[in-house]
């Protein structure tokens, strides 16, 4: 931009910067200029890193120029940079697998402590629809006042699967027995004589809400599906819902 016999903009700004960046006698340039004339002229250049730039969103790549004979197609520091970025990567890449492989030891050995439920010791003949049982959700938020939501919420659930026709939806009031107690998934299993449990627990925190489910197989004692639902409780009703 010109103005009478000024000049402004982001060149000027970054112009400016590069002059208090450079030694006496030398020059420095961004990484555009540099694109520019790195092999067409016969000079060498040392890569200086980022430097911020008043006015410029992002940093500037700096590089010096050397007019020393021997520095003549060099290009100092670059590689460095490279190596730091590809060092870096593999780090994020082994911390990723470390953590994927410690989330699938993790699930390994939480579903080696579900044993298995047996059919010969079920109370009930094991319905032939898929059968369910709804275990109250606990209430993690340490107030027993939001106990009315989490009950509320399993009463919800155990309503809806009771409408699907093709599936044996344990009552409530059987359910709700074990409410508070930590009890196994193979003795609801047993007791209730379903092959299939739904756990879940509630937290609640100011204005959010985070219900956690999981499904279980008690006559595989593994894990078929498990979620976590984060919510805001402006409508309570129709988080439930």
């Amino acid at each position: 931009v010109e103005e009478d016999d000024r000049i402004y903009g982001d060149g000027v700004n970054i112009a400016a910067r590069l002059e208090g960046l450079a030694e006496g006698g030398g020059i420095c340039i961004s990484r555009t200029a540099f694109d520019q004339v790195k092999k067409k002229l016969e000079l060498g250049y040392k890569y200086l890193g980022e430097h911020s730039v008043k006015n410029i969103s992002e940093p500037v790549h700096v590089y010096r120029v050397l007019m020393e004979p021997e520095a003549v197609g060099k290009v100092i520091g670059e590689k460095r940079k490279e190596k730091r970025r590809i060092i870096l990567a593999a780090v994020i890449v082994l911390l990723i697998g470390l953590g994927g492989l410690a989330g699938w030891y993790l699930y390994i050995e939480q579903t080696k402590r579900i044993e298995p439920a047996s059919i010969e010791k079920m109370a009930f003949p094991l319905p032939e629809r898929p059968s369910i049982a709804v275990l109250p959700f606990d209430n993690m938020s340490g107030d027993t006042e939001q106990n009315y939501f989490s009950d509320g919420l399993t009463e919800q659930i155990i309503s809806a699967l009771s409408k699907v026709p093709y599936i044996f939806v344990t009552a409530r009031n059987s359910t709700f027995t074990y409410k508070g107690k930590p009890v196994k998934v193979q003795q609801v299993a047993e007791e209730l004589g379903v092959r299939y449990v739904l756990e879940g627990s509630v937290r609640i925190a100011e204005d959010r809400l985070r219900i956690t489910a999981q499904l279980i197989d008690a006559l595989k004692g593994h894990h078929l599906w498990s979620e976590s639902y984060d919510r805001d409780m402006n409508d309570i009703f129709a988080v439930q819902d």
